[in-house]
């Protein structure tokens, strides 16, 4: 099983389209996934069409109480530990408890024979949330943006990456994913070519084509279900391809 945490404390990276879409795309490769929720604002969540979800159906016992996995929702042939707004009561519960951070890996680890592949959706902080879900995870998906805010993101990036690793030392970037990418603006043609001369491995970057990523989410679906052969369909195939690469995953025919 491979545990893989979609990361940037910053907002607006593109953490939860990443996590939607390479999931949807490798379980359709023949990955057994299971996608988990950890931001309280439930994003990836409500983008899979997942609704009426109570606490107990969060990874909240999990993280205060060190409860095993809840069984998870069912969404699009993948696996969800859905998020609340009340998962965020956590972050404060979690402060002070010895081994609390461990918590959420133990009960992945209870359920290793069941899944290939869990990704999880960190919440764009560096609370205790966020620490829980890095070291959870064996790799870090990290989404940047081909903006100046991606950029002005790295330092915080790589001081969060040497706290996880104090407690985590063999966790590393397996990807970092170059988002929002707009080959017609000088800007992002610039910061492209600083990611790719200062951050390695680094993803093929994913253009930026909103209206078929708003309407899939508005739609509550995954871009290979709503626009199947679409060129962003084409796009995220590439992507999930990059990930499978990455960290070593076999996919039936590939994942593009």
């Amino acid at each position: 099983m491979n545990i893989l945490t979609v990361f940037n404390h910053a907002g607006g990276a593109g953490k939860t389209s990443v996590t939607r879409e390479v999931g949807y795309e490798l379980s359709r490769q023949g990955q057994r996934v299971l996608l988990i929720d950890l931001d309280p604002q439930a994003n990836l969540t409500g983008w899979l069409g997942v609704s009426g979800v109570e606490r107990e159906e969060t990874v909240y016992g999990v993280a205060v109480d060190g409860a095993s996995l809840p069984a998870p929702r069912q969404a699009h042939g993948l696996a969800l530990i859905p998020s609340h707004v009340s998962l965020a009561l956590a972050e404060n519960q979690m402060m002070g408890r010895v081994g609390a951070h461990a918590r959420l890996r133990r009960a992945l680890l209870e359920v290793s024979d069941t899944y290939d592949l869990v990704l999880i959706d960190s919440p764009p902080s560096l609370g205790q949330l966020s620490i829980l879900g890095a070291i959870a995870a064996d790799h870090m998906i990290v989404p940047v943006p081909t903006r100046q805010k991606g950029l002005d993101a790295l330092p915080g990036l790589t001081e969060a990456f040497q706290e996880y690793r104090d407690v985590r030392p063999d966790l590393t970037v397996a990807l970092y994913v170059p988002t929002l990418y707009d080959a017609r603006r000088l800007h992002d043609r610039e910061v492209l070519a600083a990611l790719q001369e200062n951050l390695a491995p680094l993803a093929r970057p994913v253009p930026q084509r909103e209206a078929v990523w708003l309407d899939s989410t508005t739609a509550g679906q995954p871009v290979g279900l709503y626009a199947p052969g679409s060129p962003v369909h084409g796009d995220v195939r590439r992507l999930a391809e990059d990930v499978a690469q990455a960290v070593g995953l076999k996919v039936r025919g590939g994942a593009a």
